[in-house]
Protein backbone atom coordinates (compact mmCIF):
# COMPACT_ATOMS: atom_id res chain seq x y z
CA UNK A 1 0.00 0.00 0.00
CA UNK A 2 2.73 2.21 1.13
CA UNK A 3 2.45 5.86 2.72
CA UNK A 4 -1.34 7.32 2.20
CA UNK A 5 0.29 10.32 0.52
CA UNK A 6 1.86 7.43 -2.32
CA UNK A 7 -1.65 6.88 -2.54
CA UNK A 8 -3.23 9.68 -3.26
CA UNK A 9 -0.10 10.52 -5.87
CA UNK A 10 -1.10 7.39 -7.84
CA UNK A 11 -4.70 8.24 -7.29
CA UNK A 12 -4.20 11.39 -8.64
CA UNK A 13 -1.74 10.93 -11.67
CA UNK A 14 -4.28 8.21 -12.94
CA UNK A 15 -7.06 10.41 -13.24
CA UNK A 16 -4.81 13.04 -14.74
CA UNK A 17 -3.50 10.38 -17.30
CA UNK A 18 -7.18 8.99 -18.15
CA UNK A 19 -8.02 12.69 -18.70
CA UNK A 20 -10.49 12.43 -16.01
CA UNK A 21 -8.95 15.63 -14.59
CA UNK A 22 -8.39 17.34 -17.76
CA UNK A 23 -5.07 19.65 -18.45
CA UNK A 24 -5.33 23.19 -16.92
CA UNK A 25 -8.04 22.27 -14.77
CA UNK A 26 -7.58 22.98 -10.87
CA UNK A 27 -7.20 20.44 -8.48
CA UNK A 28 -8.98 20.49 -5.14
CA UNK A 29 -7.89 22.88 -2.45
CA UNK A 30 -5.69 21.34 0.08
CA UNK A 31 -8.91 21.67 2.69
CA UNK A 32 -10.93 20.24 0.21
CA UNK A 33 -9.10 17.43 -0.52
CA UNK A 34 -8.66 16.62 3.29
CA UNK A 35 -12.25 16.95 3.51
CA UNK A 36 -13.37 14.39 1.10
CA UNK A 37 -10.24 11.80 1.41
CA UNK A 38 -9.58 11.87 5.18
CA UNK A 39 -6.17 12.62 4.89
CA UNK A 40 -4.21 15.28 6.89
CA UNK A 41 -2.90 18.50 5.73
CA UNK A 42 0.85 17.76 5.58
CA UNK A 43 -0.24 14.40 3.70
CA UNK A 44 -2.20 15.69 0.71
CA UNK A 45 0.60 18.70 0.81
CA UNK A 46 3.33 16.49 0.21
CA UNK A 47 1.42 14.31 -2.25
CA UNK A 48 0.49 18.21 -4.39
CA UNK A 49 4.32 18.52 -4.15
CA UNK A 50 5.65 15.72 -5.64
CA UNK A 51 3.04 15.55 -8.09
CA UNK A 52 4.85 19.23 -9.29
CA UNK A 53 8.20 17.83 -8.78
CA UNK A 54 7.07 15.09 -11.10
CA UNK A 55 5.36 17.94 -13.68
CA UNK A 56 2.03 16.92 -13.59
CA UNK A 57 1.24 20.10 -12.16
CA UNK A 58 2.09 23.29 -11.29
CA UNK A 59 0.89 25.70 -8.88
CA UNK A 60 -0.17 29.52 -9.76
CA UNK A 61 0.41 31.83 -6.96
CA UNK A 62 -2.65 32.56 -4.80
CA UNK A 63 -4.70 30.30 -6.96
CA UNK A 64 -3.25 26.56 -6.34
CA UNK A 65 -2.64 23.74 -8.07
CA UNK A 66 -3.82 23.26 -12.00
CA UNK A 67 -2.95 20.38 -14.01
CA UNK A 68 0.34 21.03 -15.99
CA UNK A 69 0.12 21.58 -20.51
CA UNK A 70 3.24 21.94 -22.57
CA UNK A 71 4.05 25.28 -23.13
CA UNK A 72 4.36 25.77 -26.87
CA UNK A 73 6.06 29.30 -26.92
CA UNK A 74 7.93 31.10 -24.38
CA UNK A 75 6.84 34.86 -23.38
CA UNK A 76 8.42 37.48 -24.06
CA UNK A 77 10.76 39.57 -21.65
CA UNK A 78 11.19 42.87 -21.59
CA UNK A 79 14.54 44.75 -20.29
CA UNK A 80 15.62 48.15 -20.41
CA UNK A 81 19.11 48.09 -22.17
CA UNK A 82 21.86 49.69 -20.54
CA UNK A 83 23.92 50.67 -24.14
CA UNK A 84 24.12 49.71 -27.46
CA UNK A 85 26.65 46.70 -28.70
CA UNK A 86 30.14 47.52 -28.35
CA UNK A 87 32.81 47.20 -31.56
CA UNK A 88 33.99 43.20 -31.87
CA UNK A 89 37.56 42.92 -31.75
CA UNK A 90 39.75 39.88 -33.52
CA UNK A 91 40.26 36.41 -31.18
CA UNK A 92 43.16 37.00 -28.79
CA UNK A 93 44.77 35.12 -26.10
CA UNK A 94 43.73 36.79 -22.42
CA UNK A 95 45.81 37.14 -18.97
CA UNK A 96 42.69 37.53 -16.47
CA UNK A 97 43.63 40.01 -13.56
CA UNK A 98 44.18 39.43 -9.49
CA UNK A 99 40.88 41.17 -8.85
CA UNK A 100 39.20 38.02 -9.26
CA UNK A 101 41.53 36.02 -7.06
CA UNK A 102 40.47 38.87 -4.58
CA UNK A 103 36.61 38.86 -4.53
CA UNK A 104 36.27 34.71 -4.40
CA UNK A 105 39.28 35.11 -1.44
CA UNK A 106 37.00 37.14 0.20
CA UNK A 107 33.60 35.07 -0.40
CA UNK A 108 31.78 37.69 -1.82
CA UNK A 109 31.06 37.23 -5.59
CA UNK A 110 27.40 37.81 -5.23
CA UNK A 111 27.22 39.79 -2.00
CA UNK A 112 28.56 43.25 -1.50
CA UNK A 113 29.32 43.53 1.97
CA UNK A 114 30.12 40.74 3.19
CA UNK A 115 31.74 40.91 6.77
CA UNK A 116 29.25 43.93 7.41
CA UNK A 117 26.46 41.42 8.30
CA UNK A 118 27.50 39.24 10.87
CA UNK A 119 24.02 37.73 11.54
CA UNK A 120 23.99 33.64 10.36
CA UNK A 121 20.76 33.58 7.28
CA UNK A 122 19.45 30.09 6.73
CA UNK A 123 18.90 30.43 3.02
CA UNK A 124 15.20 29.63 1.87
CA UNK A 125 15.22 25.55 1.35
CA UNK A 126 18.50 24.36 3.05
CA UNK A 127 17.32 22.70 6.29
CA UNK A 128 14.85 20.27 3.99
CA UNK A 129 18.16 19.90 1.71
CA UNK A 130 20.83 19.02 4.98
CA UNK A 131 18.24 16.88 6.39
CA UNK A 132 18.38 14.75 3.26
CA UNK A 133 21.97 14.74 2.69
CA UNK A 134 22.27 13.92 6.61
CA UNK A 135 19.95 11.18 5.91
CA UNK A 136 21.66 9.81 3.02
CA UNK A 137 25.00 9.82 4.86
CA UNK A 138 23.37 7.79 7.96
CA UNK A 139 22.12 5.33 5.33
CA UNK A 140 25.40 4.63 3.70
CA UNK A 141 26.06 0.75 4.29
CA UNK A 142 29.83 0.39 5.58
CA UNK A 143 31.47 -1.15 2.96
CA UNK A 144 29.61 1.89 0.74
CA UNK A 145 32.64 3.91 1.90
CA UNK A 146 35.23 2.06 0.43
CA UNK A 147 33.73 2.12 -3.09
CA UNK A 148 33.95 4.82 -5.77
CA UNK A 149 30.82 6.58 -7.49
CA UNK A 150 29.81 5.37 -10.95
CA UNK A 151 32.18 7.48 -13.77
CA UNK A 152 28.63 8.79 -15.28
CA UNK A 153 27.19 9.42 -11.79
CA UNK A 154 24.24 8.13 -10.03
CA UNK A 155 21.97 6.75 -12.06
CA UNK A 156 18.95 7.79 -10.09
CA UNK A 157 20.24 11.54 -10.18
CA UNK A 158 21.00 11.46 -14.40
CA UNK A 159 17.39 9.87 -14.93
CA UNK A 160 15.67 12.97 -12.38
CA UNK A 161 18.03 15.43 -14.74
CA UNK A 162 16.48 14.19 -17.73
CA UNK A 163 13.45 13.51 -16.90
CA UNK A 164 13.35 17.76 -15.90
CA UNK A 165 14.76 18.21 -19.32
CA UNK A 166 11.76 16.12 -21.04
CA UNK A 167 9.55 18.05 -19.23
CA UNK A 168 10.69 21.47 -20.80
CA UNK A 169 10.43 19.49 -24.44
CA UNK A 170 14.35 18.56 -24.66
CA UNK A 171 15.02 14.99 -26.23
CA UNK A 172 17.37 13.57 -23.36
CA UNK A 173 17.62 10.47 -21.30
CA UNK A 174 19.66 9.41 -18.39
CA UNK A 175 22.33 8.48 -20.89
CA UNK A 176 23.35 11.85 -22.17
CA UNK A 177 23.59 13.11 -18.62
CA UNK A 178 27.24 13.28 -17.27
CA UNK A 179 26.88 14.35 -13.18
CA UNK A 180 30.24 16.69 -12.47
CA UNK A 181 31.71 18.96 -9.87
CA UNK A 182 29.42 21.86 -10.28
CA UNK A 183 28.51 24.02 -13.90
CA UNK A 184 32.62 25.41 -14.17
CA UNK A 185 33.44 21.82 -14.30
CA UNK A 186 30.85 20.96 -17.16
CA UNK A 187 31.85 23.99 -18.88
CA UNK A 188 35.70 22.72 -18.52
CA UNK A 189 34.78 19.50 -19.77
CA UNK A 190 32.50 20.52 -22.81
CA UNK A 191 35.38 23.13 -24.33
CA UNK A 192 38.15 20.08 -23.64
CA UNK A 193 35.76 17.94 -25.85
CA UNK A 194 35.49 20.41 -28.87
CA UNK A 195 38.31 22.72 -28.71
CA UNK A 196 42.29 22.37 -28.57
CA UNK A 197 44.92 25.16 -27.91
CA UNK A 198 44.74 27.92 -30.34
CA UNK A 199 41.14 27.43 -31.37
CA UNK A 200 38.91 30.13 -30.98
CA UNK A 201 36.19 30.21 -28.77
CA UNK A 202 33.24 32.99 -29.35
CA UNK A 203 31.77 34.57 -26.03
CA UNK A 204 29.29 36.71 -24.64
CA UNK A 205 30.69 39.91 -24.10
CA UNK A 206 30.65 41.23 -21.09
CA UNK A 207 30.06 38.08 -20.01
CA UNK A 208 31.04 35.21 -17.56
CA UNK A 209 34.05 35.92 -16.04
CA UNK A 210 34.47 31.85 -15.22
CA UNK A 211 34.29 31.29 -18.87
CA UNK A 212 37.07 33.64 -19.34
CA UNK A 213 39.49 31.95 -16.86
CA UNK A 214 38.73 29.23 -18.40
CA UNK A 215 40.08 29.89 -21.56
CA UNK A 216 43.05 31.17 -20.81
CA UNK A 217 43.83 28.09 -18.43
CA UNK A 218 43.59 26.00 -21.82
CA UNK A 219 45.11 28.33 -24.30
CA UNK A 220 42.22 29.48 -26.22
CA UNK A 221 41.68 32.16 -28.01
CA UNK A 222 38.49 34.09 -27.47
CA UNK A 223 36.44 36.15 -29.81
CA UNK A 224 34.01 38.69 -27.53
CA UNK A 225 30.62 38.98 -29.48
CA UNK A 226 28.44 41.70 -28.38
CA UNK A 227 25.30 41.15 -25.97
CA UNK A 228 22.23 42.80 -25.10
CA UNK A 229 20.24 43.54 -21.89
CA UNK A 230 17.50 42.77 -24.18
CA UNK A 231 17.72 40.15 -26.97
CA UNK A 232 21.50 38.51 -25.31
CA UNK A 233 24.47 37.37 -27.77
CA UNK A 234 23.85 39.36 -30.92
CA UNK A 235 23.23 37.11 -33.87
CA UNK A 236 24.25 38.87 -36.73
CA UNK A 237 27.51 40.15 -34.72
CA UNK A 238 28.89 36.79 -34.45
CA UNK A 239 27.70 35.69 -38.19
CA UNK A 240 29.56 38.02 -39.35
CA UNK A 241 32.66 37.12 -37.26
CA UNK A 242 32.20 33.49 -38.55
CA UNK A 243 32.23 35.04 -42.05
CA UNK A 244 35.97 36.36 -40.64
CA UNK A 245 37.47 33.26 -38.78
CA UNK A 246 36.88 29.55 -37.71
CA UNK A 247 35.01 29.16 -34.76
CA UNK A 248 35.58 26.33 -32.71
CA UNK A 249 32.74 26.56 -30.07
CA UNK A 250 30.64 29.25 -28.79
CA UNK A 251 30.13 29.35 -24.85
CA UNK A 252 26.26 31.34 -24.29
CA UNK A 253 23.60 32.07 -21.58
CA UNK A 254 20.59 32.63 -23.09
CA UNK A 255 18.76 32.99 -19.79
CA UNK A 256 19.25 35.41 -17.77
CA UNK A 257 23.22 35.70 -18.58
CA UNK A 258 25.41 37.45 -16.13
CA UNK A 259 26.27 40.21 -15.84
CA UNK A 260 23.10 42.28 -17.48
CA UNK A 261 20.36 39.26 -17.16
CA UNK A 262 19.74 38.96 -20.81
CA UNK A 263 17.28 36.56 -21.94
CA UNK A 264 17.81 35.53 -26.03
CA UNK A 265 14.21 35.24 -27.67
CA UNK A 266 13.37 32.10 -29.37
CA UNK A 267 13.94 33.27 -32.69
CA UNK A 268 17.47 34.53 -31.84
CA UNK A 269 18.07 30.80 -30.47
CA UNK A 270 17.09 29.24 -33.81
CA UNK A 271 19.24 31.21 -35.82
CA UNK A 272 21.70 30.52 -33.47
CA UNK A 273 21.29 26.62 -34.00
CA UNK A 274 20.95 27.20 -37.56
CA UNK A 275 24.59 28.75 -37.41
CA UNK A 276 26.28 26.02 -35.68
CA UNK A 277 24.94 23.90 -38.10
CA UNK A 278 25.86 25.83 -41.27
CA UNK A 279 29.43 26.42 -39.29
CA UNK A 280 30.00 23.01 -38.11
CA UNK A 281 31.05 24.97 -34.57
CA UNK A 282 30.21 23.52 -30.80
CA UNK A 283 27.32 25.72 -29.11
CA UNK A 284 28.09 25.05 -25.47
CA UNK A 285 25.37 26.35 -23.15
CA UNK A 286 25.28 27.04 -19.65
CA UNK A 287 21.90 27.00 -18.01
CA UNK A 288 22.68 27.67 -14.43
CA UNK A 289 20.43 30.69 -13.71
CA UNK A 290 16.89 29.53 -15.60
CA UNK A 291 15.33 27.78 -12.98
CA UNK A 292 15.80 31.43 -11.49
CA UNK A 293 12.62 32.93 -13.81
CA UNK A 294 10.32 35.34 -12.19
CA UNK A 295 7.83 33.81 -14.81
CA UNK A 296 7.62 30.51 -16.42
CA UNK A 297 10.81 28.78 -16.61
CA UNK A 298 12.53 29.06 -20.29
CA UNK A 299 13.20 25.86 -21.55
CA UNK A 300 17.10 25.56 -22.42
CA UNK A 301 18.64 25.95 -25.82
CA UNK A 302 19.02 22.58 -26.17
CA UNK A 303 15.33 21.74 -26.57
CA UNK A 304 15.93 22.91 -30.10
CA UNK A 305 19.01 21.16 -30.82
CA UNK A 306 17.55 18.46 -33.82
CA UNK A 307 21.13 18.13 -34.94
CA UNK A 308 23.15 17.44 -31.79
CA UNK A 309 25.45 20.90 -31.90
CA UNK A 310 24.45 21.69 -28.22
CA UNK A 311 26.25 21.04 -25.02
CA UNK A 312 23.92 21.68 -22.15
CA UNK A 313 26.19 22.42 -18.68
CA UNK A 314 24.38 23.46 -15.58
CA UNK A 315 23.69 22.97 -11.89
CA UNK A 316 21.98 23.43 -8.71
CA UNK A 317 24.83 25.80 -6.79
CA UNK A 318 22.81 29.13 -7.91
CA UNK A 319 18.88 27.90 -7.65
CA UNK A 320 19.97 25.62 -4.36
CA UNK A 321 23.30 26.08 -2.44
CA UNK A 322 26.93 27.00 -3.58
CA UNK A 323 28.32 24.04 -1.30
CA UNK A 324 26.12 21.79 -3.00
CA UNK A 325 29.05 20.64 -5.92
CA UNK A 326 27.35 18.59 -8.38
CA UNK A 327 26.42 19.61 -11.84
CA UNK A 328 26.05 17.90 -15.11
CA UNK A 329 26.90 17.67 -18.86
CA UNK A 330 24.36 16.42 -21.74
CA UNK A 331 25.27 15.69 -24.54
CA UNK A 332 23.32 13.18 -27.13
CA UNK A 333 26.91 12.21 -28.38
CA UNK A 334 30.74 11.89 -27.12
CA UNK A 335 29.73 11.22 -23.60
CA UNK A 336 32.39 8.19 -23.94
CA UNK A 337 35.06 11.04 -24.61
CA UNK A 338 33.21 13.28 -21.66
CA UNK A 339 33.31 10.68 -18.86
CA UNK A 340 37.09 10.45 -19.97
CA UNK A 341 37.93 13.73 -19.19
CA UNK A 342 35.87 13.40 -15.97
CA UNK A 343 38.02 10.66 -15.10
CA UNK A 344 41.57 12.81 -15.82
CA UNK A 345 40.34 15.60 -14.06
CA UNK A 346 38.37 13.96 -10.69
CA UNK A 347 37.97 10.38 -10.60
CA UNK A 348 34.31 10.42 -8.61
CA UNK A 349 32.07 12.55 -6.60
CA UNK A 350 30.18 11.83 -3.19
CA UNK A 351 28.11 8.67 -3.53
CA UNK A 352 25.70 10.69 -0.63
CA UNK A 353 25.71 13.76 -1.83
CA UNK A 354 23.83 12.72 -4.79
CA UNK A 355 21.46 10.62 -3.18
CA UNK A 356 20.61 13.50 -0.70
CA UNK A 357 19.45 15.42 -3.65
CA UNK A 358 17.23 12.73 -5.66
CA UNK A 359 15.62 12.96 -2.42
CA UNK A 360 15.09 16.41 -2.41
CA UNK A 361 14.09 16.20 -5.53
CA UNK A 362 12.14 13.23 -5.48
CA UNK A 363 10.10 14.63 -2.92
CA UNK A 364 8.95 18.35 -4.57
CA UNK A 365 11.27 20.21 -1.99
CA UNK A 366 13.24 21.82 -4.84
CA UNK A 367 10.08 23.09 -6.38
CA UNK A 368 8.69 24.17 -2.99
CA UNK A 369 11.88 26.02 -2.56
CA UNK A 370 11.90 28.01 -5.43
CA UNK A 371 8.30 28.98 -5.13
CA UNK A 372 9.72 30.58 -2.01
CA UNK A 373 12.83 31.73 -3.14
CA UNK A 374 11.81 33.54 -6.90
CA UNK A 375 9.39 36.45 -5.04
CA UNK A 376 11.76 37.29 -2.73
CA UNK A 377 14.08 37.85 -5.22
CA UNK A 378 12.45 39.74 -7.53
CA UNK A 379 11.21 41.83 -4.60
CA UNK A 380 15.13 42.18 -3.71
CA UNK A 381 15.36 43.50 -7.20
CA UNK A 382 13.02 45.66 -7.00
CA UNK A 383 14.70 47.18 -3.99
CA UNK A 384 18.39 47.47 -5.40
CA UNK A 385 16.91 49.32 -8.23
CA UNK A 386 14.92 51.58 -5.96
CA UNK A 387 17.99 51.86 -4.02
CA UNK A 388 20.50 52.94 -6.55
CA UNK A 389 18.48 55.71 -8.15
CA UNK A 390 17.62 56.93 -4.53
CA UNK A 391 21.47 57.07 -3.30
CA UNK A 392 23.70 57.37 -6.56
CA UNK A 393 21.56 61.01 -8.02
CA UNK A 394 25.16 62.66 -7.20
CA UNK A 395 26.75 60.78 -10.08
CA UNK A 396 24.43 61.57 -12.90
CA UNK A 397 22.96 59.50 -15.56
CA UNK A 398 23.00 55.89 -14.67
CA UNK A 399 21.65 53.23 -16.78
CA UNK A 400 20.18 49.68 -14.79
CA UNK A 401 19.22 46.27 -16.53
CA UNK A 402 16.16 44.94 -15.43
CA UNK A 403 16.82 41.19 -15.53
CA UNK A 404 13.65 39.00 -14.99
CA UNK A 405 15.38 36.59 -13.25
CA UNK A 406 18.76 35.14 -12.22
CA UNK A 407 20.73 36.95 -9.15
CA UNK A 408 22.42 40.19 -10.54
CA UNK A 409 21.70 43.40 -12.76
CA UNK A 410 24.04 45.64 -15.05
CA UNK A 411 24.81 49.50 -13.84
CA UNK A 412 25.90 51.31 -16.15
CA UNK A 413 27.66 55.26 -15.11
CA UNK A 414 28.51 57.88 -16.88
CA UNK A 415 31.59 57.17 -19.26
CA UNK A 416 33.92 59.78 -17.07
CA UNK A 417 34.04 57.18 -13.99
CA UNK A 418 36.34 54.30 -13.40
CA UNK A 419 34.72 51.63 -11.26
CA UNK A 420 37.81 49.49 -11.12
CA UNK A 421 39.58 52.44 -9.68
CA UNK A 422 37.43 51.90 -6.61
CA UNK A 423 37.85 48.61 -5.71
CA UNK A 424 40.75 49.02 -2.75
CA UNK A 425 39.34 51.94 -1.46
CA UNK A 426 36.03 49.77 -1.45
CA UNK A 427 37.47 46.93 -0.05
CA UNK A 428 39.31 48.80 2.68
CA UNK A 429 35.70 50.10 4.08
CA UNK A 430 34.23 46.33 4.24
CA UNK A 431 32.56 46.74 0.27
CA UNK A 432 33.45 44.38 -2.49
CA UNK A 433 32.07 45.23 -5.93
CA UNK A 434 32.78 43.39 -9.26
CA UNK A 435 33.86 46.06 -12.06
CA UNK A 436 32.68 46.17 -15.30
CA UNK A 437 36.16 45.53 -16.79
CA UNK A 438 35.88 41.71 -15.17
CA UNK A 439 33.49 40.69 -17.35
CA UNK A 440 35.81 41.37 -20.98
CA UNK A 441 39.22 40.63 -21.70
CA UNK A 442 38.85 43.92 -23.91
CA UNK A 443 39.84 47.65 -22.47
CA UNK A 444 35.77 48.48 -21.89
CA UNK A 445 32.90 48.33 -19.33
CA UNK A 446 35.54 50.45 -16.43
CA UNK A 447 32.16 52.34 -16.10
CA UNK A 448 29.97 49.84 -15.34
CA UNK A 449 29.66 47.42 -12.35
CA UNK A 450 27.60 44.43 -11.88
CA UNK A 451 25.96 44.05 -8.58
CA UNK A 452 24.07 41.04 -6.87
CA UNK A 453 20.39 40.96 -5.21
CA UNK A 454 21.12 37.63 -4.17
CA UNK A 455 21.20 38.86 -0.21
CA UNK A 456 18.41 40.39 1.35
CA UNK A 457 18.82 44.33 1.70
CA UNK A 458 19.30 44.80 5.38
CA UNK A 459 20.76 47.97 6.96
CA UNK A 460 24.18 47.21 6.48
CA UNK A 461 23.85 45.72 2.68
CA UNK A 462 22.06 49.45 2.22
CA UNK A 463 24.53 51.30 3.47
CA UNK A 464 27.26 49.74 1.75
CA UNK A 465 25.34 51.14 -1.40
CA UNK A 466 25.55 54.70 0.01
CA UNK A 467 28.95 54.61 0.67
CA UNK A 468 30.02 53.06 -2.17
CA UNK A 469 28.51 55.87 -4.44
CA UNK A 470 30.26 58.39 -3.08
CA UNK A 471 33.47 56.21 -3.32
CA UNK A 472 33.00 56.39 -7.42
CA UNK A 473 32.34 60.18 -6.91
CA UNK A 474 35.08 60.59 -5.02
CA UNK A 475 37.95 58.07 -6.28
CA UNK A 476 36.66 56.85 -9.20
CA UNK A 477 36.21 60.24 -11.77
CA UNK A 478 38.96 59.68 -14.37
Amino acid sequence: MGYRYQQLERELIEQISSGRIPVGSKLPSIRLQCQQTGFSKATVIHAYERLEAAGFVEVRRKSGYFVSAQQDAEPGLAAIEPTLPQVMTEPHLIDMSDVMRDIMTHNAAFDIAPQMDKRSQRPVGITDLNRCLARALRQQAGSAHQYYDEPAGLLSLRQQIAQRYQRLGCHVNEADVLITAGCQHGLSLALQSCCKPGDIVAVESPGFYGVLQLLESMGLQVLEIPVTAHEGLSIEALSNALGKWEIAACVVTPAFATPLGSVMPVNERKKLIQLAEQFGFTIVEDDIYADLSFGTRQPPLKQLDQSQHVILCGSYSKSLSRELRLGWVIASHGQAALMGLKMVNILALSRFTQQGLVEYLNEGMYEKHLRKLKPLLKAQRDQLIELLFQSWQSLGEIRISQPQGGLALWVELEERFNVAACYLDARRKGIVITPGNLFTAQDQFKHCLRISFAHPWNDQRKEAIKRLGAILLQKGLS
